[in-house]
């Protein structure tokens, strides 16, 4: 099953192109690496963080949620926001709701969350890969394809 045109749902490894090994859990430092590498993507503060972004336009970052009704967002630890187009974002959540899932925060909102003990390293690399194809600019995107 594919989402949108080019990602399987079901991960086929397809991410070792990029150097990815494709392992039950996700190794931050390994995505780190992959993402980076990408034109103008900046990392987060700290290392453990797979909040990246291009310019000011976020790829990831931490899920904040409210443990109670206005009550201040705090850091969920394990779990990742991963902005997607809507269309994908619907997909991902009926074919793995044990991986990706939203609140009434993120619903209408091009991102989905991504818990990260269950996500394998190549299904989360791709997704960020994706998300980077959506903020970085399109002149960019075409010249690293063109370089690829």
């Amino acid at each position: 099953m594919t989402i949108g045109h080019e990602t399987p749902v079901a991960m086929d490894c397809h991410a070792r192109v990029i150097g990815l090994s494709c392992s039950a859990m996700v190794d931050p430092a390994q995505i780190r690496r992959a993402i980076l590498a990408l034109p103008e993507v900046e990392a987060g503060d700290s290392e453990e963080s797979l909040a990246f972004s291009v310019g000011a336009k976020g790829l990831s970052w931490p899920y904040l949620a409210r443990a109670a009704p206005k009550a201040r967002r705090e850091v969920v630890p394990g779990v990742l926001a991963v902005r997607c187009r809507l269309e994908r974002k619907e997909l991902l959540i009926e074919a793995a709701p044990e991986i990706f899932f939203e609140d009434d925060h993120y619903r209408g909102y091009p991102a989905v969350l991504v818990r990260l003990d269950a996500v394998e390293t190549a299904e989360l690399s791709t997704l960020l890969q994706d998300a980077w194809r959506l903020v970085a600019p399109k002149s960019l995107v075409k010249r690293f394809d063109a370089a690829s």
